[in-house]
């Protein structure tokens, strides 16, 4: 997948987003819009995120919580203000939101409960550092940053508005979400690396 560049010098708003992006990964994030180089993101990661996809979309059949892959607009005021002026456009690689009160038609607004990011060369530094102070600071209980070439994931939990230090784990067995309970990944379903 492509780096993430910023895509100039001007205070972007959700408004100006819904006239520009077209593409997959686009985000504005207090205000500095971020676009993805080409090319799209790899095989092997499409294939990570369609897995961790399909195994909570099927654990979570016939209840409440919705999951969603990008892209998908998670739209995070800072404040109680318009949808316009909202300065904060993300699109995790998997989200799952319990509170369907937050969906509407464009997609979501405020926080979700889960959010996993795969991590490729090119985005991992922008996943880890820029991404990530976005989710502390909206809230966002539980962060998966998944490295397929690491063969981790590493497990980034709030308490008291902060995110404790991570727990990081092989991409072997299973692991539990805490955020949302009865969700479970089993790792050994990834594809081959």
């Amino acid at each position: 997948m492509g780096p993430m560049r910023q895509r100039d010098m001007q205070h972007h708003t959700y408004a100006d987003y819904l006239t520009w992006s077209a593409t997959y990964g686009e985000e504005v994030i207090d205000g500095i819009a971020y676009v993805r180089e080409p090319p799209a993101p790899s095989r092997l990661h499409q294939e990570v995120v369609g897995e961790i996809h399909r195994q909570i979309a099927n654990s979570l059949q016939g209840k409440r919580p919705r999951v969603y892959a990008a892209p998908f607009d998670i739209r995070l005021p800072k404040d109680g203000g318009a949808d316009d002026q909202i300065d904060t456009v993300i699109q995790p690689d998997v989200t799952i939101v319990c509170d369907l009160h937050k969906l509407d038609e464009r997609g979501m607004r405020g926080a979700p409960d889960w959010i996993a990011e795969v991590l490729s060369r090119s985005t991992a530094t922008y996943d880890r550092t820029t991404k990530l102070r976005v989710f502390e600071r909206a809230g966002v209980p539980e962060v998966w940053l998944i490295d397929p070439a690491d063969r981790t994931v590493t497990i980034h939990r709030i308490a008291d508005g902060q995110y404790r230090p991570p727990v990081v784990l092989e991409l072997r067995g299973q692991t539990a979400m805490t955020a949302v309970p009865g969700v479970t990944i089993d790792w050994d379903y990834l594809p081959a690396m």
